[in-house]
């Protein structure tokens, strides 16, 4: 059976010391077209476009840091703990979507109380955007071999050959278009709506959603982390339950609070 051959070089262009590498690329894409929906929002809901260069800085700073600790706290502890300068490596590779996430989080609640915003709301419209960020993210992986599927001999296995010879499920697109999905799903919800959504309702489906599928796609996914090689779950099943069930909770308060509001 023939399969995809995957072999594209990760540089997408270079100049003398100028280098730009295609997850760099993505990365940038991922960040803008977040941008351009929160900017459409903020212009839905007549909110001051101004805020949105400082949240931009705040959102970006939070996913980086919190996704780079991430990886090297939740996959490979022992080697970061052994080398704390590694840490700071971030050309190495190593960034965990977990971590972004939380930070994210944390920079948006800073952010808020700052520029004295509603949490709940800022944290709705993020999520929107951060659903479509994982998309480019997740198709980032995939250009740049990484992140691999376990063997398989589906028609439409893809052998990474800068890694080895192995047909392997492409995981990276699998989990790229459950969040494309997810972000359509998502922008369908708000724009019913808008400013009238429940506070957390979309939020609190976004953890659902994006986390089931996490949890799912895990499965045809190579281990990332070395001491969960004797546990039935991998790390990003054992990290996507909480934030699931955070989902639940969050969907659940914002039908109660939406009642008493009404």
């Amino acid at each position: 059976m023939q399969h995809l051959v995957w072999d594209l070089d990760p540089v997408f262009f270079s100049v003398g010391p100028l280098t730009i590498h295609w997850y760099g690329l993505l990365f940038a894409i991922a960040i803008l077209s977040g941008l351009q929906v929160m900017k459409w929002i903020f212009q839905t809901e007549k909110q001051d476009l101004a805020a949105l260069d400082n949240l931009l800085v705040y959102i970006v700073v939070g996913v980086i840091v919190g996704a780079r600790l991430g990886h090297c706290f939740f996959y490979e502890p022992g080697y970061y703990f052994a080398n704390p300068l590694k840490i700071f490596a971030i050309w190495e590779g190593g960034l965990a979507s977990h971590g972004g996430g939380l930070g994210a989080i944390i920079a948006a609640g800073l952010y808020s109380k700052k520029y004295q915003m509603n949490f709940m709301w800022l944290l709705d419209r993020l999520a929107i955007c951060t659903a479509l960020f994982g998309f480019f993210v997740r198709s980032a992986n995939f250009v740049n071999s990484e992140i691999l599927g376990t063997p398989s001999n589906v028609p439409w296995a893809v052998i990474f050959a800068r890694i080895d010879n192995v047909a392997r499920h492409p995981s990276q697109l699998y989990e790229a278009f459950a969040y494309l999905s997810v972000f359509f799903v998502l922008m369908f919800i708000y724009k019913v709506k808008k400013a009238q959504t429940p506070k957390g309702s979309i939020l609190g489906i976004f953890l659902i959603l994006i986390f089931t599928a996490r949890f799912t796609i895990e499965m045809l996914k190579e281990k990332q982390a070395a001491y969960t090689a004797d546990i039935a779950l991998t790390a990003g099943q054992m990290l996507s339950i909480p934030f699931f069930i955070a989902g639940i909770v969050l969907v659940i308060w914002s039908i109660k609070n939406n009642k008493k509001t009404n």
